[in-house]
């Protein structure tokens, strides 16, 4: 069977990234959902780096809580030796988690769209 041509265009590491956020977060409520700090955390998205060496994983937690990051740079050796098990592929790349902020974000443009409205 012939090897297919390269395609530039692929959409592989999306189709990884998207995978393994699924299965992460799967595993996130399995295996953790009883945890009072990690029960809380949503995976809300992915992005793989080019070769597919790692994962960057967006996470959300409502309200605060300052020790989420280090919880889950701890863990993640081992949702990585479970997302192995679950994952159909040769090779399962590294888990990087970081905190996704967008919804603050957009929170403050609504709250300064609203003075700006109620101004006028």
């Amino acid at each position: 069977m012939p090897k297919r041509p390269f395609n530039p265009s692929s959409n592989r590491g999306e189709r990884i990234s998207s995978t393994v956020q699924k299965i992460v977060a799967e595993i996130l409520r399995d295996n953790y959902g009883d945890d009072p700090v990690l029960g809380r955390v949503s995976i809300v998205g992915s992005e793989s780096a080019s070769g597919l060496t790692f994962v960057r994983l967006y996470y959300y937690i409502g309200g605060e809580s300052a020790d989420v990051q280090s919880r889950l740079d701890g863990i993640a050796p081992s949702i990585r030796r479970e997302l192995a098990h679950r994952m159909d592929q040769k090779y399962v790349p590294d888990l990087r988690f970081a905190y996704d902020d967008t919804l603050e974000k957009s929170a403050r443009i609504d709250e300064l769209l609203n003075s700006i409205s109620g101004d006028l």
